[in-house]
This record gives C-alpha cells, sequence and structure tokens, in this order.
C-alpha cells in the first residue's frame, strides 16, 4: 500500500465515490492505513438528505478509525451530526458560516479569489489544480509556480490538490504548502 504520510505535511483525502470500488466508509480503514487522517466528502451530486446520510455512515466509520471528517457543501448536515469542520464553495461561503464551525475552508484559483476567502474569514484554502489530472481533463495546470504565489500571499495553510502523488511532495513542499488533496488515489487504495 502507498504511504502518503509526510512530517509536516498533511494529506486530506476528498472522496468521489464513483471512483471507488467500494463503499466510502468501507474505505475509510484503507485511507487511515495511508496514513491520511483527515478526509474531505465531496459527495456534491447529492441531495442533501441523502448526504447526510452518507455523511452520519462515513462519520462512524472515520470516529472508529481516529480520521477526522470535514463535510463540503451542506452546512445543514455538518449541523446535524455534530461535525465541526465544512469545506465550502467560495460563492457559497459567507462570515456567517465561517463563525459558526471551528473549521472552515474553500477553494481557490486565483490571488482573488485567496483575498475573498481570507476577508470571508476561511481557516485554510485548497488551491488547484497544480499538475494535470483526469477530474480535469482538457484544462491545463496551474502549476507549481501558481501554487508558491499563492502560499507566499497568505498566512492561511494552503493545501494543493491535482494529479498529486507521493513523489512531488517535496515540491509541493518547496512552494510553501501546509499539504495536499488526493482524490483519485485516495478513492483507489
Amino acid at each position: 500500500m502507498i504511504m502518503f504520510t509526510s512530517e509536516n505535511f498533511e494529506i486530506i483525502a476528498v472522496t468521489a465515490r464513483d471512483l471507488c470500488p467500494r463503499t466510502l466508509w468501507e474505505q475509510i480503514p484503507r485511507i487511515r492505513e495511508a496514513g491520511i487522517t483527515r478526509v474531505i466528502l465531496r459527495e456534491k451530486n447529492l441531495s442533501e438528505d441523502d448526504y447526510t446520510i452518507l455523511a452520519e455512515k462515513v462519520l462512524r466509520a472515520c470516529e472508529d478509525c481516529g480520521v477526522t471528517l470535514t463535510l463540503h457543501s451542506f452546512p445543514q448536515a455538518a449541523r446535524k451530526l455534530g461535525i465541526s469542520s465544512l469545506h465550502m464553495p467560495l460563492q457559497w461561503l459567507n462570515e456567517r458560516i465561517c463563525s459558526e464551525f471551528e473549521m472552515v475552508g474553500t477553494s481557490v484559483h486565483s490571488t482573488g479569489q485567496l483575498q475573498t476567502a481570507e476577508q470571508l474569514g476561511a481557516d485554510y484554502v485548497i488551491a488547484g489544480h497544480i499538475f494535470a489530472t483526469d477530474c480535469k481533463k482538457g484544462l491545463p495546470p496551474r502549476g507549481t509556480s501558481f501554487l508558491s504565489n499563492i502560499c507566499s500571499q497568505t498566512k492561511l495553510p494552503v493545501y494543493a490538490i491535482g494529479g498529486i502523488t507521493s513523489l512531488r511532495i517535496p515540491e509541493l513542499r518547496q512552494a510553501g504548502a501546509a499539504g495536499a488533496c488526493i482524490m483519485s488515489r485516495a478513492m483507489q487504495l
């Protein structure tokens, strides 16, 4: 099994159940075995009710494995399940959500978006996509110079996403990233 641990560099698994050969709650132990201790449940194509049902099952698996769960896009589900970590699309992020939850993040694709995230009170940002990835087929990657620029303009932790492999961690560290997010690889562990 590939290990994604790296001292002082956090790896976050982002879910995509259509890429996973098993249920997401069955995948959590495999993610944990790979050294990953944080998961963002990104399943944006579900209704809020279906997402909440899934989140409850994934939360139980995360608790059993010592993995921190961050919900994505559904603050009501986070409230209902008592989850204090939320990732929101920038267009839905607001100061009320940032003050209500213990940890709130968003994704950014420019320095202007970074500034908006900071003004709204985000605790971290995900910047991408850094390397070529099948998830963004046909879109050119922004590269490590983009990542370096984002990191140099904020005190917030910045996590790289897009085409991340364990071999690229040194490049991401050098650019100033606090960590990285993996999706496809985390779903196929």
